[in-house]
């Protein structure tokens, strides 16, 4: 597997918001206090903009209706929603769904609360998806393969599920102390992606991170 750096680019307007009730068995919240308060700072936010999300999207074509997987307190959203016609946000955190909601009434940006394990969309809606930064955590790989299965059934036949997650490290261990961290290997991954019904898979490993892209068969 090749290795990549996270080049630099610059960063590329629109939200309307939506709860749904849901019932969310497994979860319980999986972020200690510093690594809440990191993910969305100002210094997490500039990463974010200007080497991760270039890294990870290049120049993909999105489509039209995008979907974003675990948007935590939005600072991918935030990016991607200045270069989106349309943006639907699910997340699994009560609490975070609804300041993204709040703060992204107005906008293109329709926040859900809800499951990624077990989404209330209708199948094949979806021009793509994308997942930055949260499949660690999830917290079980049986949960984190039927998020990938979920994510294929909603995606319209063509589409492209794009995204990124961490590998291990001494200072993410440190970030996740007490927290949820289940961490995929980015070996076997494709084989995972595959098996959620995924094709023209491709997995590259970064300084301390891994992409993919899949496409769902027309």
């Amino acid at each position: 597997m090749k290795t990549a750096r996270t080049p630099r680019a610059p960063a590329g307007k629109y939200a309307k918001s939506r709860q749904a009730p849901v019932t969310l068995r497994w979860y319980h919240p999986p972020m200690n206090r510093y690594h809440r308060y990191y993910c969305g700072s100002a210094k997490w936010a500039k990463r974010l903009d200007e080497s991760v999300v270039p890294w990870v999207l290049r120049d993909y074509d999105l489509g039209p209706d995008v979907l974003e997987i675990g948007p935590g307190p939005g600072l991918v959203t935030d990016i991607l929603r200045q270069r989106l016609p349309a943006l639907t946000a699910i997340e699994i955190d009560g609490r975070l769904a609804a300041s993204l909601a709040a703060r992204m009434q107005g906008t293109n940006v329709t926040v859900v609360h809800g499951d990624g394990a077990a989404m209330p969309f209708e199948d094949g809606r979806f021009s793509s998806a994308l997942s930055m930064a949260m499949l660690h955590h999830v917290p079980s790989a049986e949960l984190q393969d039927r998020l990938l299965a979920e994510t294929f059934r909603v995606l319209k036949p063509g589409a492209s599920f794009v995204g990124m997650d961490s590998t291990v490290s001494l200072r993410f261990r440190l970030y996740h102390l007490f927290d949820t961290m289940v961490l995929a290997d980015p070996n076997t991954f494709a084989a995972r992606l595959e098996r959620a019904g995924f094709a023209d898979v491709a997995v590259r490993e970064g300084k301390g991170a891994f992409r993919w892209k899949a496409t769902k068969p027309a």
